[in-house]
């Protein structure tokens, strides 16, 4: 839907933490939550907002702990915010915290909340990691038990087999297909080369290193003083690679289809753990406030497909709806910011969004969305370099535009990502 008129949702603020590698990474012992309130927290002093005028908080991840499955309301009670403070999760995949952003601004716009706090967050180094069925089942029966003899009776039935761990799901229910299944697939099917995808991914590692040498992160991201002894600080993302060259890129092997494929490590983004944060308010409350919004939302759109074809086309099924609504051509966008899950499903959308032909036989429309203008696309880099914590990425894609239309003292936005599950996300912010 577009906005109504009478209300208008302005992006105040935002922050996230630094974006680290999983399991190898410095923020690896922080669990979802420590990153969560850590950002909230952090976002709240630099704000300087009246926590008592906050109303609502929407924050949300995709593998969520067992210990804390509502993080949202696990953030207010862990403070500085009022118990008091409304808050819910939400999961939308990798469009997690577009999903957030855009409940936040509905309750905005329909007059529910002016004040609300939204984002996502992942710590892919602590998944919650279960049991085989059968072992479950032994395991209740045991608990059931009144006697030492019945549990141990309970217990007998185990076999090695049993014990054997279930890690959360990485492969579509539908299609038993991983998301790198699905960029091969899509990388065959779309003719798009090995070597165009690691000539991607180097592009997106150098407007990475580029933005940071430029300082236009500094301000986005905080540092992360590493508990239980505060006494090393995480200062910037770890992964964006300085040295990478296509040399070094193409030497890695493929990982997904090792006989015939082109997608590797290189050119897909990696697990990641971090946190991002939204400031929302409605616009007449800003300003009121003494707040000069970064930016404001035009419109937004989701959109689904069948996971059998290409998961990952989202971005160029809900990218015409969310231009439509704003009554927007893709060349009327000053920015245009896509999720890069694989440098293969970055260029296969790029392709169908001037195809003729996708947009006939997908879209039911005459006309193509439109060629994508290089200097407006991905100018920081992308989550191949910066990295990809599932809950996170639209907060900081949405954050960094709103940071870079205020820089420019205007301008249009369009904010996109591909989703688990055949979803795309868009959303057009403007100033």
């Amino acid at each position: 839907m577009a906005p109504k008129k009478s209300r208008r949702v302005a992006i105040v603020d935002g922050l996230r933490t630094p974006f680290a590698k999983s399991a190898t990474g410095p923020l690896r012992d922080q669990t979802t939550l420590d990153l969560s309130s850590a950002v909230v927290r952090e976002l709240i002093a630099r704000s300087a907002i009246d926590m008592s005028s906050v109303d609502r908080l929407v924050f949300g991840s995709v593998v969520q702990s067992v210990d804390s499955p509502n993080v949202a309301r696990e953030i207010v009670l862990a403070g500085p915010l009022p118990v008091t403070v409304d808050a819910f999760s939400v999961t939308r995949a990798c469009a997690t915290s577009t999903q957030s952003f855009v409940d936040g601004a509905q309750a905005i716009l329909l007059g529910d909340a002016d004040i609300v706090i939204t984002g996502g967050a992942e710590s892919l180094s602590n998944p919650p990691i279960t049991y085989s069925d059968r072992f479950t089942d032994i395991l209740l029966q045991a608990n059931a038990a009144r006697d030492l003899p019945g549990k141990a009776r309970a217990f007998s039935q185990v076999r090695p087999r049993d014990l054997a761990p279930h890690t959360p799901a990485i492969a579509e229910r539908s299609t038993n297909e991983t998301m790198g299944d699905s960029a091969e697939k899509m990388a065959k099917e779309n003719g798009i080369s090995r070597e165009a995808q690691d000539e991607f991914a180097l592009r997106s590692h150098t407007k990475t290193i580029e933005a940071w040498e430029a300082g236009v992160f500094d301000d986005e991201v905080m540092p992360y003083p590493l508990p239980p002894r505060f006494k090393d600080t995480v200062e910037r993302d770890t992964i964006p690679r300085a040295n990478s060259t296509i040399e070094k890129l193409s030497t890695l092997k493929p990982v997904f289809d090792r006989k015939y494929g082109s997608v590797t490590a290189g050119n897909a983004s990696p697990l990641t753990d971090g946190a991002a944060a939204l400031l929302l308010m409605e616009e007449s409350v800003a300003k009121a406030l003494g707040y000069e919004p970064k930016a404001y939302l035009r419109s937004y759109s989701f959109a689904a497909l069948d996971p059998n074809w290409q998961l990952l086309m989202g971005p160029a099924l809900a990218t015409p709806i969310a231009l439509e609504r704003a009554g927007m051509t893709l060349g009327d966008l000053d920015l245009i910011d896509m999720h890069e899950a694989f440098s293969a499903q970055v260029l296969s959308n790029i392709q169908a969004f001037a195809s003729r032909e996708f947009a006939q036989k997908r879209l039911g429309r005459d006309q193509p969305i439109g060629e994508i203008d290089e200097e407006k696309f991905n100018i920081y880099g992308g989550s191949i370099s910066i990295g990809h914590p599932f809950g996170a990425t639209g907060a900081r894609q949405i954050m960094t535009m709103a940071n870079e239309l205020d820089r420019r003292g205007g301008g249009t936005a369009l904010v996109t990502q591909c989703a688990a599950g055949g979803i795309g996300a868009a959303v057009i912010l403007e100033k």
